[in-house]
């Protein structure tokens, strides 16, 4: 019964209920997440002490770096997993994903074991001084040399969850970690709790991520027979074609967010000159610009598995409808939040730190950040699809575009140009250029594909 209401919402289920089911419940865990990543900020921000603030924004590339990790075998294998049930091949679909399992749980462990070991030149390359260096080295303790394998576990397990069309199960788990994650932050952070600063923060973080990856556990456990998701270590095997497909999409996926590491690295470094003001300004109004980033983030990935299961399964024509679709509905809404920023800019950033030289700054950061939120939405949706398909490597060519091409090389021109203010107009001049190609790039797919559109 529950395997054929699967291949219903695949297959005969309207596109905008099949895409609500999808979409909602990512993009609702993609807010709390939002929020979750916010908390650490705000509870922060509470203590009125832009050092600790600043750790918090220097360790961000460091954290982005597990989604390096989470989309080689979260992205790889739930592109691979929806393709094949596409195909009605449930053995490799029980076959990869316990291989993008347990290759991400090794992976984080050595992660952290890695970030450990090389701490001190690690803290250096993200922009780490003498004022910073300590705080963000107790903050890095549980998030990343404790934290890491159980922060790319919970992420990777969401993404095989989803990849079957357990969206809302997928987003549970996800959510359950953030909401925990708010609750233990004052806890940890505050005077009035453990009085732990930034490494409260961290800790509360590896506190929540441990508590989502047991629900998942618990969650396979009571669907055992039920779901194509398997965890069992027998049916983990390394087989050519497994790790090939996986890593196609993958390692594609993956490179864009090492370049989105290298990106932030560069920013942080160029921010750190100014002060550990505009350090905290940035990491605050690049924590708020997160917001629109995660909902079109969220909606393009819950929308993967059903693009996935109709272009392998032949029906092209519910593929392009469902993208255009999705199109229809996010472009309205990241234009309302572009007007909503640069309207209440100051007001937004002074909910987080009421200081008068962090609100000037983040009010400048913010609205450059927003006016690339439209185009923004183009460039994931395509990625979204290109990743959903198999292309890995049109989205290789688009990563390298908005970081190698576009974002790095304007971000030194802009901070030439307008000093410190510059930096925040770099990302939304790089997804102007990269939402043109997407729109071209859409086109060729539609127009290759065209003689399967009539199939309904």
């Amino acid at each position: 019964m529950e395997q054929n209401q699967k291949i219903q919402l695949f297959e005969s289920m309207p596109i905008p209920k099949a895409v609500a089911q999808l979409s909602i419940p990512m993009v609702f865990s993609s807010l709390v997440m939002v929020l979750y990543n916010m908390a650490d900020t705000y509870f922060v921000g509470m203590l009125n002490d832009p050092v600790q603030n600043a750790a918090v924004a220097l360790a961000a590339p460091v954290l982005l770096a597990f989604n390096a990790v989470n989309n080689l075998f979260g992205v790889g294998t739930s592109s691979m997993m929806s393709r094949a049930m596409g195909r009605k091949d449930y053995n490799t679909v029980e076959e990869s994903s316990a291989f993008g399992f347990y290759c991400a749980l090794v992976s984080g462990i050595i992660f952290g074991i890695l970030c450990t070991v090389f701490g001190s030149p690690l803290l250096t390359l993200i922009g780490a001084d003498e004022t910073t260096r300590a705080a963000t080295q107790g903050y890095m303790f549980w998030t990343v040399s404790l934290g890491a394998a159980p922060a790319i576990v919970n992420v990777v397990m969401a993404y095989l969850v989803r990849s079957e069309g357990a969206s809302l199960h997928a987003s549970i788990g996800t959510m359950s970690g953030c909401i925990l994650n708010i609750i233990l932050d004052p806890i940890f952070i505050l005077p009035c709790g453990l009085d732990m600063g930034a490494a409260g923060a961290g800790c509360a973080t590896f506190i929540s991520n441990c508590a989502a990856c047991l629900y998942f556990f618990v969650l396979l456990y009571v669907k055992r027979g039920k779901t194509f998701v398997c965890v069992n270590p027998k049916r983990f095997r390394f087989k050519k074609a497994i790790a090939a497909e996986i890593c196609s999409v993958g390692i594609p996926a993956s490179i864009q967010n090492l370049l989105n590491v290298t990106g932030m690295t560069i920013l942080n470094n160029f921010t750190s000159v100014y002060g550990a003001d505009a350090v905290a300004s940035m990491g605050i109004s690049y924590k708020i610009y997160m917001v629109p980033m995660q909902i079109t983030l969220g909606f393009s990935q819950g929308i993967m598995p059903l693009v996935s299961y109709t272009f392998s399964s032949g029906n092209r024509r519910r593929m392009k409808d469902t993208i255009l679709f999705a199109m229809k509905i996010m472009l309205p809404i990241l234009a309302a939040m572009t007007v909503l920023y640069n309207i209440g800019a100051g007001g937004i950033v002074r909910a987080f730190m009421d200081n008068e030289a962090i609100v000037s700054y983040g009010a400048a950061f913010l609205r450059g950040f927003s006016l690339g939120f439209v185009f923004l939405c183009v460039d994931f949706l395509s990625v979204g699809v290109f990743q959903a398909l198999g292309f890995g490597k049109y989205a290789l060519i688009f990563a390298i575009m908005r970081k190698v091409i576009l974002e790095i090389p304007l971000l030194f021109l802009l901070n030439y140009l307008f000093p410190l203010y510059g930096l925040a107009y770099a990302q939304a001049g790089a997804e102007l250029v990269l939402s043109i190609c997407a729109v071209i790039m859409l086109r060729h797919i539609f127009k290759k594909y065209q003689d399967n559109m009539s199939v309904d």
